[in-house]
């Protein structure tokens, strides 16, 4: 795995398809906003099974909730009183 690079949120903004292009090589970069990491930016491939995995399980959770909202009854006629 190459080395992770750093960039901040400011050279980002301003050389984005540069690290577009550093990314799609295999590079993994850093990015700080005011001296801390925020966040990091690899290549989808490293990333695609994790990334995958993720939404798969915000669906499903999504559905369920879905599901349990149908089988309710609301305990209020409307917004004003469930703030009351």
């Amino acid at each position: 795995m190459l080395e992770l690079g750093t960039i901040t949120a400011k050279q980002l903004k301003q050389k984005t398809g540069e690290v577009v292009k550093r990314v799609i090589a295999g590079e993994r970069m850093a990015v700080t906003y005011r001296g801390k990491g925020i966040a990091f930016i690899v290549p989808s491939t490293q990333e695609k099974n994790a990334a995958t995995d993720a939404s798969g399980e915000v669906e499903h959770a999504w559905r369920d909730i879905e599901a349990a909202l149908e089988r309710t009854e609301p305990r209020f006629e409307g917004w004003r009183e469930a703030t009351e």
